[in-house]
């Protein structure tokens, strides 16, 4: 657990941004709260892949954190979570839901007609909360 926590306030801050409805949509679309979905490569309630695992990891080595992520961790909520705010503290620091929205769809460097279809699917199940 202090593991954990360390990686919530030290490692993925996000400037006190609420991410957890965002979050909580993504894995409604994703895999409707099925923390043990498959599908592909893509794994867990958010449908990380391999290589997301991977990018948090160099993300952490980068950072001098001894914490690193097993693609067994794609199957744990809080992990996952905290692999998607890891994700927005590196490659949006903005905090911009849309493009968090996007990216965890087609990556850092998504095509926005590509992932529109998703982005919409989310907005429309983060409306709901």
């Amino acid at each position: 657990m202090l593991a954990e926590e360390t990686v919530e306030k030290k490692t993925v801050c996000t400037k006190e941004f609420d991410w957890e409805p965002v979050m909580n949509a993504i894995i409604q679309v994703e895999s409707a709260g099925n923390t043990k979905a498959v599908s592909g490569k893509s794994c867990g309630a958010m449908q990380i892949t391999p290589i997301l695992v991977a990018e948090c990891n160099n993300i952490l080595k980068g950072r001098n954190s001894k914490i690193r992520y097993t693609l067994r961790d794609r199957f744990n909520l809080e992990k996952s979570k905290e692999m998607f705010l890891l994700m927005q503290s590196k490659f949006n620091p903005s905090n911009n839901v849309e493009k968090a929205i996007r990216a965890w769809n087609g990556g850092n460097n998504y095509n926005k007609k590509r992932t529109q279809r998703y982005f919409e699917k989310v907005m429309k199940e983060l409306k709901k909360q």
